[in-house]
């Protein structure tokens, strides 16, 4: 069971991070800001999907990586509590601060100086959670190194 929870939840919580930062930056860069507000609005109530999605795929992976060592599995462990500090330290709290803001209309240096923390935070998860997905189909051997990693020189 916890085999097939971890990727599904894995997947779940990537794609919901990824649209949160997606619809902030296409309604910046294209719509006015009713439409940001909006989105600034709706954001926090995403948690609800993303909060247990990222507590499943934490406990999943927790459980399976008690019986697996290697490089793979040290690497996802290290990346895991950088994600979870930056999203209760930073992205939640960001969300939450532009949520209100937005809905005040108050869109200010203050509005933005966040929204541009709320944004490279926001990367920087995209990216670690797309690496432990990388290296989590690498384990199942659902995805393989390119040639040229696979590759070493013979001794």
């Amino acid at each position: 069971m916890t085999k097939t929870i971890h990727p599904i939840a894995g997947g779940i919580a990537l794609l919901t991070v990824l649209s949160f930062w997606l619809s902030t930056v296409l309604s910046e860069l294209f719509a006015g800001p009713a439409l940001i507000a909006t989105v600034k609005t709706l954001i926090p109530w995403g948690f609800f999907i993303l909060i247990p999605a990222l507590m499943a795929v934490g406990g999943s992976g927790f459980q399976m990586g008690k019986k697996m060592r290697g490089p793979l599995i040290a690497a996802k462990q290290k990346r895991m509590p950088f994600i979870a500090a930056n999203g209760i330290l930073i992205l939640i709290p960001s969300a939450l601060y532009l949520s209100f803001k937005a809905q005040a209309g108050a869109f200010d240096t203050a509005f933005y100086t966040v929204q541009v923390i709320e944004l490279i935070a926001g990367a920087v998860n995209i990216r670690l959670l797309s690496l432990n997905m990388r290296d989590g189909l690498r384990m199942t051997g659902k995805l393989r190194r390119s040639a040229q990693l696979e590759a070493q020189p013979k001794r």
